[in-house]
């Protein structure tokens, strides 16, 4: 039972559009505040996924401050749709429902479409796309690149331009454009985890060796490379607040780091032990501050 924490109980609705066994997890939201720049007020915990406890749920994504979107796999499906949850109305909508799986949903920055990544099966093959589709769900979704299939993650910069993380060994950091096709590779062996400003900077995270993890900021503009710093250990996944801190976790603990600050070193600003959310990987925020986290 998770202490404190208020589990939704959604309507469903389902809106059909036309294999490995992954890993249990679930997804929680709480309210942010930040009162200082070292005290961090997490508040009105919600359990969003008591639906699919024993299941997939992950790669959340806020379309609105009131509209998230996840990667769920139910435990008798075999395929992971993207589900969107209302907040407000405490209501669910299937928004996938294909033979083929659906991951890191994100809405685009003209906002009437969002994207996915998809793995289509070809024969022996997996391919992995980016596919893009209306919010209003009128009409199916098309690639967004016709050749590019070996996608694992990725970020929008503009409405042109996309920063992509290339399976391969090693991972490749790319900057692709959807006008032209045209990429342009930045750095090798990555992390998973890829965020980006209005100002044109691009933040992952570069694994030098197995331990050596750092935050990077690339700037399309200038081209410049910066370090950051390394991230807490063992961990690859971050978040950005507005006035640029950081925010990562590692078992329960939530840490912030803001460099415009003076900040030296990751500070706790919680720790989530007391709800039972133990080993947080990914966080997703809105633009007021909500914060959804995911967690085994």
């Amino acid at each position: 039972m998770i202490r404190a924490i208020f589990s939704f109980v959604f309507v469903l609705s389902t809106f059909a559009l036309a294999a490995q066994v992954p890993p249990i997890s679930n997804v929680y939201v709480f309210d942010l505040k930040v009162e200082s720049d070292s005290v961090f007020k997490f508040t009105k915990p919600r359990y969003l996924t008591d639906f699919n406890k024993n299941g997939y749920n992950n790669q959340p994504s806020f379309f609105s401050n009131d509209e998230l979107y996840v990667s769920v796999k139910l435990p008798h499906e075999q395929q992971h749709d993207i589900y969107a949850f209302d907040l407000k109305r405490r209501t669910k909508l299937k928004v996938t429902s294909t033979t083929e799986s659906e991951f890191s949903p994100v809405r685009m920055q003209d906002y009437y479409s969002f994207s996915v990544l998809r793995q289509e099966i070809n024969g022996k093959d997996t391919l992995q796309r980016i596919w893009q589709f209306p919010v209003d769900r009128m009409m199916n979704g098309k690639p967004v690149f016709k050749y590019m299939d070996d996608i694992g993650y990725y970020e929008w910069i503009n409405s042109q331009k996309v920063a992509v993380l290339r399976v391969g060994k090693p991972t490749e950091l790319h900057i692709a454009d959807t006008y032209t096709d045209n990429t342009k590779e930045i750095s090798e062996n990555i992390g998973r985890c890829l965020k980006s400003r209005r100002n044109g900077s691009l933040y992952y995270v570069q694994k030098s060796d197995e331990v050596e993890w750092k935050i990077m900021e690339y700037n399309v503009y200038s081209e410049k490379i910066n370090e950051i710093i390394e991230t807490v250990p063992g961990s690859e996944d971050f978040e950005l607040l507005y006035d640029g801190t950081f925010l990562m976790a590692k078992g329960s603990r939530i840490y912030k780091f803001n460099p415009y600050k003076g900040d030296e070193d990751w500070l706790e600003i919680a720790n989530l032990r007391y709800y039972e959310i133990e080993n947080i990987t990914r966080l997703a925020l809105s633009n007021d501050n909500k914060i959804a986290i995911v967690a085994d």
